[in-house]
């Protein structure tokens, strides 16, 4: 789909405008915001890409490095002590190291996805044990969180380089 051209020649992407079902509305978002996350890193300069914008010491690597953790938490059911520390990615760890593993990730979520089909059902989890959310709301917060720091990089992105759009 044919999206707004901005000074720099990017497009951005409009929503998706498909989905039958409620299921789809919802991975369909979720995906957008994905995909629009991971291209916004994807190619980001160093050192810029791990520089702090804001006091908080947010920085674009960072804010991709905690979405594979919240990714991996909520579909995949690992476990995660310090959220605090998911902000910051190692020095050795390259953009293209993040973005990767990000897709990755979000590549094994989609696999678990994919074999749900009742959205008040809980998330299904390696560890029974532990108490899962119902897919509903774990898709409808990982819309939340993403889109959320979805725009959060857009921002730290175009402060870096003049890169705008999804």
């Amino acid at each position: 789909m044919p999206g707004t051209k901005h000074h720099n020649g990017r497009h951005d992407t409009p929503p998706p405008r498909t989905g039958s079902n409620e299921t789809e509305v919802l991975r369909g978002f979720l995906d957008h915001l994905r995909t629009s996350i991971a291209a916004k890193v994807d190619g980001a300069p160093e050192p810029q890409v791990r520089t702090a914008a804001v006091p908080t010491g947010t920085n674009l690597l960072g804010l991709l490095h905690h979405l594979t953790f919240v990714e991996r938490a909520t579909f995949l059911g690992d476990d995660v002590t310090d959220w605090q520390a998911t902000f910051r990615a190692a020095p050795a760890d390259s953009v293209t190291d993040v973005v990767a593993r990000y897709r990755d990730t979000v590549r094994r979520a989609n696999d678990v996805l994919d074999g749900c089909t009742d959205l008040g059902a809980p998330v299904p989890r390696p560890r029974p044990d532990r108490p899962a959310p119902s897919l509903r709301w774990a898709l409808t917060h990982l819309i939340e969180e993403t889109g959320r720091h979805a725009g959060h990089a857009d921002i730290l992105r175009e402060l870096i380089d003049g890169t705008t759009g999804r």
